[in-house]
């Protein structure tokens, strides 16, 4: 046992001698310069290649939609969202389905107008060879009210800020499609009037689904865009806060459809639920068709069963749910207060039978239930054979559909 303690530790002996002789006396190992570099060796097999970067879809213009949803576009370029803007060619005036515009504003030509707003259903204001809205002298008449056979009133001018100069056309936002603001400084056909830039003039496929290049180079393989809310209907059909209803002399003014939704229990429907976004009321009433794609009827069908005022569903009279629900209280070109009635139905639904007036002291803001006044009297009209006393009109319509 002695010897083996004596033969392993005379090994490791012999062990740091070798290396103390290889370290030198102790002192430090230099390390030598690094040689030249080997020659290159063969490249590696090729890899498959990495996927591509994201490519933004182009807008590519209504026609190019034709080609595949023909039937889808001829029932839209019947309603109203493509003419919102139309632009003058050849010094001819845009043509329309239903309406027609004979002539300009007095002292213009059609030479001298660069477009019409509007001009379908309601009104049509008109643009200069400068972009700017025609708004003439402080007694000018340059805005034209097309014929409403509903008021009998209409196919007449009247005046739009009159006396106001180089008014701008910042409507590009709703009134076209593919509108962009960026850069600043940036003008529709190079006119100083006209703020912004956009694809086509009014609102067409694109506005609502999105570019549609990609779609169209790949219809199986890229989806439009499919957006059904009523928000996105109502990034246009609102003016400022969705909270309050804006009213001006005497009725509620015209885009607010979604700020009068909001006040209502129906802000849980989209508008889709009951409007085809494809096809206008205004071409639906044209052809005699119906106007939205189901009826009150259809969810309240026990409110049209049970109604206290039996005269109202008789042949003579045949007053509609919207007479009552749905009066014209809002007004895009013409009104007429003595008849408490506009030229657009709203769509705040809910009737107060206490509730006689329809908009706040100073009338900036419209109550977000109808009033007796536009409920009532638009049929019951004051001082007429069919007129009804305040309080006669709110005892008729307290519990109006309770069941007996």
């Amino acid at each position: 046992m002695k010897s083996k303690i004596l033969l392993i530790i005379g090994a490791s002996l012999l062990v740091m001698s070798v290396l103390a002789a290889c370290a030198g006396a102790g002192g430090p190992v230099e390390v030598g310069q690094q040689g030249p570099s080997g020659p290159q060796g063969p490249a590696g097999p090729e890899g498959p290649p990495g996927p591509t970067g994201p490519s933004g879809a182009e807008y590519v213009g209504s026609e190019e939609c034709q080609d595949c949803h023909e039937e889808i576009y001829s029932v839209f370029m019947k309603s109203g969202h493509p003419y919102k803007l139309n632009k003058v060619v050849d010094g001819q005036p845009p043509e329309y389905p239903f309406s027609a515009l004979s002539t300009p504003p007095e002292g213009y030509t059609w030479e001298d107008i660069s477009y019409v707003i509007g001009g379908y259903g309601w009104k049509a204001r008109f643009i200069d060879l400068d972009g700017y809205i025609i708004t003439g002298d402080e007694n000018a008449t340059t805005q034209y009210n097309l014929y409403n056979a509903q008021l009998e009133m209409g196919d007449n001018w009247v005046g739009y800020h009159a006396g106001e100069e180089n008014k701008p056309y910042d409507c590009g936002t709703c009134h076209t499609t593919g509108y962009s603001s960026w850069p600043e400084d940036s003008h529709q056909d190079d006119l100083p009037g006209l703020i912004g830039t956009w694809t086509e003039d009014g609102v067409f496929c694109e506005e609502c689904h999105g570019p549609g290049s990609l779609h169209a180079e790949s219809p199986r393989g890229i989806s439009m865009e499919l957006d059904r809310s009523s928000e996105l209907c109502g990034t246009c059909h609102s003016r400022g806060s969705v909270e309050e209803i804006n009213a001006s002399g005497g009725f509620i003014k015209h885009h607010e459809q979604y700020e009068e939704l909001y006040q209502s229990k129906h802000l849980v429907l989209e508008c889709v639920d009951c409007h085809d976004p494809h096809a206008g009321v205004v071409q639906l009433r044209k052809t005699d068709q119906q106007t939205t794609r189901t009826t009150c009827e259809n969810c309240h069908f026990m409110e049209e069963k049970f109604q206290a005022v039996t005269d109202h569903t008789k042949p003579a009279t045949d007053v509609e749910c919207i007479d009552c629900h749905m009066p014209r209280i809002s007004k895009n070109a013409l009104g007429n207060a003595a008849v408490f009635s506009g030229d657009l139905r709203t769509h705040v639904m809910a009737i107060d039978p206490y509730q006689l007036g329809q908009f706040s002291e100073d009338g900036s803001v419209a109550f977000s239930q109808i009033s007796l006044d536009f409920a009532c009297k638009s049929c019951h009209i004051p001082e007429t054979e069919g007129a009804l006393a305040d309080s006669v009109l709110s005892d008729a319509a307290v519990g109006y559909h309770d069941r007996p």
